[in-house]
């Protein structure tokens, strides 16, 4: 039996979402930032939702942009990461909720024949 053991079961993150500083709104800019704390494994995704929709989505204009930092691994194996959301300033006044949604990798396939009505 080996004298050490360190096992990690897969564990959710948890998130804390910052909101931009008023300084930086002043410039006209807002940075969301979202932190995830100890998640494991590494492979898990931080993605936005604008008032329910997905960033990618609603952004469809090039002054959105998306960062994702790649994990660090903590001393206990589990990992922290962060991902910003940069909008104009005038866009975050307008938005009623931000949310940042942690999920571990997942690849959907969307079948023709469904997106018929």
């Amino acid at each position: 039996e080996p004298k050490w053991n360190l096992e990690v079961s897969d564990a959710r993150p948890t998130l804390t979402v910052l909101p931009p500083s008023s300084e930086e709104l002043q410039q006209g800019k807002a940075t969301i930032m979202c932190l995830a704390n100890k998640g494991f494994p590494s492979d898990w995704t931080l993605s936005w939702k604008v008032d329910g929709g997905s960033s990618s989505s609603i952004s469809g204009s090039s002054s959105w942009e998306e960062t994702e930092s790649p994990g660090v691994l903590e001393k206990d194996g589990r990992y922290s990461w962060s991902s910003t959301l940069r909008i104009p300033a005038d866009q975050w006044s307008s938005m009623c909720s931000v949310t940042c949604e942690a999920s571990q990798v997942t690849e959907s396939l969307r079948r023709d024949q469904c997106s018929q009505t």
